[in-house]
């Protein structure tokens, strides 16, 4: 039987391998992973300390090319093992087992790695060369469809989305996934928490099928329906819901935490604690918008739009007003800031948010710092983006960060997120209402 077990997994991995002159690449365990999973990489058959460049190719669904490429020299035995030797050269160096996917960028700077269509892989091939001939070459399906999880498009009432459901009758803990990406919701992390055993809707709320194209405003009623939609799920009903977001729909978040009953646990990421650019309506309640001022951007050397500054404080006695209660909420917070993020002042919003709990004698928070990434913290190995249009802005924007710490920040920020909602929305829901 084992015999057999090994006979099967050296086809499935040897199958995409190509060899040219003997040397060859293995991508262990498999050629295949799910996208937020690491591979090891090793070539093997070249001479005693040759010489190798290895380099790594993605296409995004644009059609945009994002590479990396670094050198390396074999050992005694003719092989190279990224989780051993240093990168001599190229996009970096040092050990870096992962360095060909996190050092993944395209030849221009301001453009950002589109990956929304789920059912499919993203495929990345790695070549090694020698002396300007590709010596041999893999290419390793990265999926986000993992382990027989469902994709189910919502189009319910007024509600528009995408379900990921985990395979099974549950129950599933149930998340609602704010972010949004080019209009459309963002199913790449969605699929990887239903991977999880969490049920996940990933909601849209502008610029989507029949949604309007930029709301002017937002009423909480929308969210409230999505969150509804989830919990009626029969492999949902009766469990605990969670939040996760990112920069503007993490003050929404930050408001169905407050002013909706029934949210245990909400991840914020790189968010504001105010609520931002257009009002939020909630039955008798409306919290104005956090405006900005478009005097204080700034250019960057490369020739971007600068503007971390341009929010007006929400301490100021202009700001106060739109700041969200958030202290009302009876679930808990995770609030994960980039202190270089560019696109708003995130660590401070993230500080204000936490401070305001504590000084209403709240401990239902955690703060996560991290000191040199950018504004777009994802799933693991996402390639870095550094600028990118920006929709309100009307600009190409910085936003921040260096690859590298951004990447290491990407792979801790998705532990601690599947670690808090596993503490927090694992039990039964025992009824846990708003205390607004």
């Amino acid at each position: 039987m084992l015999k057999l077990m090994f006979t099967h997994f050296a086809r499935n991995t040897l199958a995409k391998m190509h060899y040219t002159s003997g040397v060859s690449i293995r991508l262990l365990p498999s050629y295949k992973c799910s996208f937020e999973d690491p591979v090891h990489v090793t070539v093997s058959g070249l001479k005693p300390q040759q010489r190798v460049d290895l380099r790594s190719k993605v296409t995004d669904e644009t059609g945009r090319v994002f590479q990396a490429s670094a050198s390396y020299q074999a050992d005694d035995s003719g092989q190279v093992d990224l989780s051993r030797d240093p990168s001599l050269g190229g996009s970096f160096t040092g050990v870096e087992p992962m360095g060909l996917f996190w050092a993944l960028k395209a030849d221009v700077v301001d453009c950002k790695f589109t990956h929304t269509d789920v059912t499919r892989p993203a495929l990345v091939d790695i070549e090694a060369v020698s002396e300007d001939k590709v010596i041999a070459k893999v290419t390793n399906e990265r999926h986000c469809l993992t382990d027989g999880v469902r994709r189910i498009p919502v189009k319910e009432g007024r509600i528009r989305g995408t379900l990921f459901m985990p395979p099974g009758k549950g129950p599933f803990p149930g998340i609602l996934d704010t972010n949004v990406f080019r209009g459309g919701p963002f199913e790449l992390r969605a699929a990887l928490l239903a991977k999880r055993n969490f049920a996940v809707l990933a909601l849209a709320f502008q610029g989507y099928q029949d949604l309007p194209k930029r709301a002017d405003r937002f009423h909480l009623e929308y969210f409230e329906q999505g969150i509804d939609f989830l919990r009626q799920q029969p492999e949902v009903k009766d469990q605990k819901i969670g939040l996760v977001s990112i920069s503007k729909s993490g003050d929404l978040a930050l408001s169905m935490a407050t002013f909706l009953p029934g949210i245990s646990a909400t991840v914020w990421i790189n968010g504001c604690n105010a609520n931002t650019l257009v009002p939020i309506y909630y039955k008798d309640i409306c919290v104005p918008p956090l405006m900005f001022d478009v005097k204080r951007a700034k250019m960057t050397p490369l020739g971007f739009v600068d503007i971390g500054d341009v929010m007006i404080d929400p301490m100021s006695e202009e700001g106060l007003p739109s700041v969200i209660p958030i202290e009302r909420a009876s679930g808990n917070f995770m609030f994960i800031m980039s202190e270089a993020d560019r696109n708003w002042q995130s660590a401070y919003y993230a500080n204000l948010a936490c401070d305001r709990l504590a000084a209403h004698g709240k401990n239902n928070y955690e703060l996560v710092r991290y000191e040199k990434a950018g504004h777009f913290i994802e799933v693991p190995y996402m390639p870095f983006c550094l600028a990118n249009f920006h929709g309100v802005a009307n600009h190409v924007v910085y936003f921040g960060g260096e690859p590298k710490a951004h990447s290491e920040a990407q792979l801790d920020a998705w532990k601690r997120i599947l670690k808090f909602f596993k503490k927090h929305l694992a039990a039964t829901n025992h009824n846990c209402k708003s205390m607004l």
